[in-house]
């Protein structure tokens, strides 16, 4: 396939609680978020097969990837911890977060609750928080599987289940997109027997299209769709029909004034015969559009597989008639 193509791999459910934290040295740096934003945060893309929609995350999806269609990509593992700040912001956060009337059984209960954030105070480290993708069907089972809802850790430590870039990676792929091709081709309404029918696609708009996942103030990652070319299906058999795809580029190839209908197109279709005998009475031509994905910087070392969206138009195939006339 055209293009680099680069990966995460399987991810560990389990990373050692010793671990480096990588994800501060891995990805490309980003602003420090200057408070704390709270125990919830949502950022969300809903494809038409799947989607993703963060939940008590401060996951930040953008990017011009977030509107076509999606492919179904799920992440490897939909649930994990996110770092939520040292122990004095959090217990601030904590504290704001409590109501101010509240039965008093459900105020003890809460007030209870933060001794175990009071206990960190003036030590060294990082709260971390469950979050997880709603929109897979495994998403909420993972996160009640992951047990404590917030976990300390060392400074330069990792706690099992933290977020890594590996994922982050994985979510700004799951959020990707590409469009729809629209097929186009001459002659537009009906074709007929050994005429040329040139294909390519039109309306496509950007041939690159990315998704950046943000973890604020502690990582970043991209993905990177790029348009690498196009297959055509005639509909029919190698007896019925010629295609030629070899020089169809990223997009085809639009159909050129005063081209020579007597040649088979750079890329396209020749039709040897006629379609009244096919269902419908058409042939279904299609058009399926290659995107390569890249994720940029390296910063995962496997490849992910491209992503194929295609369409299908109905192509007319009739005979060229002649009239023989008498002379003399």
């Amino acid at each position: 396939m055209i293009g680099k193509m680069i990966v995460a791999g399987l991810l560990m459910l389990a990373p050692p609680a010793t671990a480096a934290v990588s994800p501060v040295t891995a990805a490309a740096p980003v602003a420090a978020d200057p408070e704390p934003q709270g125990t919830t945060g949502e950022a969300y893309q809903r494809g038409r097969e799947a989607g993703v929609s963060l939940k008590d995350s401060q996951i930040v999806i953008t990017g011009t990837g977030l509107t076509g269609k999606s492919d179904g990509y799920r992440i490897k593992r939909p649930c994990w911890y996110e770092p939520r700040g040292n122990a004095e912001e959090r217990l601030e956060a904590e504290r704001k977060a409590l109501p101010d009337a509240l039965p008093e059984q459900e105020w003890k209960r809460r007030k209870e609750a933060l001794e175990k954030f009071e206990e960190k105070v003036g030590q060294k480290g990082t709260w971390w928080q469950r979050a997880y993708n709603s929109a897979d069907p495994a998403g909420m089972a993972c996160v009640a599987a992951l047990g404590e809802p917030d976990v300390w850790a060392p400074p330069g430590t990792t706690p099992p289940n933290g977020i890594t870039i590996e994922e982050l990676v994985e979510i700004a792929r799951a959020a990707l997109t590409v469009p729809d091709p629209k097929i186009e081709i001459n002659p537009d309404v009906k074709s007929y027997v050994n005429l040329p029918t040139w294909v390519w696609l039109g309306g496509a708009g950007e041939t690159t299209r990315s998704v950046t996942a943000t973890l604020p103030g502690v990582m970043s990652a991209t993905v990177t769709a790029t348009r690498g070319g196009i297959d055509i299906d005639s509909g029919t058999t190698g007896d019925r029909a010629r295609v030629a795809k070899s020089g169809c580029g990223e997009g085809g190839v639009p159909y050129r004034k005063g081209a020579d209908d007597g040649d088979d197109p750079p890329c396209g279709v020749t039709y040897l015969r006629a379609s009244v005998d096919q269902p419908r009475g058409v042939y279904e031509l299609t058009v399926t559009a290659v995107w390569d994905i890249e994720v940029e910087d390296d910063v995962v070392p496997f490849a992910y597989d491209p992503v194929e969206v295609g369409a299908t138009r109905d192509v007319p195939v009739g005979e060229v008639q002649s009239t023989v006339r008498k002379t003399g």
